[in-house]
């Protein structure tokens, strides 16, 4: 009965979860061993029945009470034994095969899921070279519109240098004229100034800040192109600034308003893994939401 006992306990790891190979192999070893102890008792009882016939054909007279009977009981026990043993067997075979169902169905399950996750990463992996070559494009494009400023600026000369007023002024001082510009919504002198301020200052700690704006002023004239390769900028140079978050959304909401709504949705991905705590990614998850919901069509 240790035996029984020892398989009954390795069929309750079994349902309970911890499966393993090599407690299947136990299990089918377990198994085969209780259909050989069947096979013996049932051997043994068809020695007693022969026994038991043999000494009623030598007999002369009537087998004696006690040893009929007590052949009878002894006979009576082992088909008993026999019969219990073979519920058990028939238990632990449909229990065996219940595990093995469940291990398999498990199996096939998880292998589905595995070639899933392999497909949206293959997925998630072009959409990332995607956006990397649209930037890279938009970099070769933007040039040209900076040499016309950079030209304009060349042709004003010493005049426009004064007016700007850059040089020679504290960094707080020149970085707050042109904040003021922006607000004023006069982004194009805005830029200017922002410019200016990098150049002037490349390692002041509001420099970082000053290439934001750059972006902002592109973005509220509708520059979209612009504002990516500004929202970029901060991006790659500035990996440490707060403004980081902000940055990524507004390049996200700068690539939805070209009609790229593919590398919208990887920015915004993008910053909700990095920075899921910050508001920005609160926002990018409700822009996500309405990119993945369908329109309903009016009545």
């Amino acid at each position: 009965m240790w035996k029984l006992l020892y398989i009954l306990s390795a069929v309750f790891c079994l349902l309970a979860g911890c499966v393993s190979t090599s407690d299947l192999d136990q299990l089918r070893s377990d198994v085969n061993s209780l259909k050989r102890e069947t096979y013996e008792l049932r051997k043994e009882t068809s020695d007693i029945k022969r026994d038991l016939n043999s000494l009623k054909e030598q007999s002369t007279g009537v087998v004696k009470e006690e040893s009929f009977n007590a052949i009878r009981e002894s006979q009576t026990l082992l088909l008993n034994r026999i019969t219990d043993l073979s519920k058990d067997l028939q238990i632990l075979s449909g229990r065996f095969e219940e595990s093995k169902f469940f291990i398999d169905k498990s199996l096939k399950e998880w292998s589905v899921e595995r070639e899933l996750l392999k497909g949206q990463i293959n997925s998630l992996e072009a959409r990332l070279k995607e956006m990397n070559d649209r930037i890279a494009r938009l970099s070769e494009q933007k040039p040209s519109s900076q040499k016309v400023e950079d030209e304009a600026k060349k042709i004003e000369g010493p005049v426009e240098e004064k007016k700007e007023g850059i040089k020679g002024e504290p960094p707080l001082k020149a970085y707050e004229e042109a904040y003021n510009l922006f607000k004023e919504k006069k982004y194009r002198e805005a830029r200017e100034r922002f410019n200016s301020f990098l150049k002037e200052f490349p390692k002041n700690d509001l420099a970082d800040n000053a290439q934001f704006w750059i972006g902002e002023t592109y973005y509220a004239e509708k520059d979209y192109e612009g504002a990516i390769l500004a929202y970029e900028a901060v991006i790659k140079n500035y990996p440490q600034s707060e403004k980081l978050p902000g940055a990524m959304l507004k390049q996200g909401m700068a690539f939805l308003e070209l009609g790229d709504k593919k590398t919208a949705k990887v920015i915004l991905e993008r910053l909700i893994e990095k920075f899921p705590d910050s508001k920005e990614a609160e926002m990018a998850k409700k822009k996500k939401r309405e990119l993945e919901t369908p329109l309903k069509k009016k009545r």
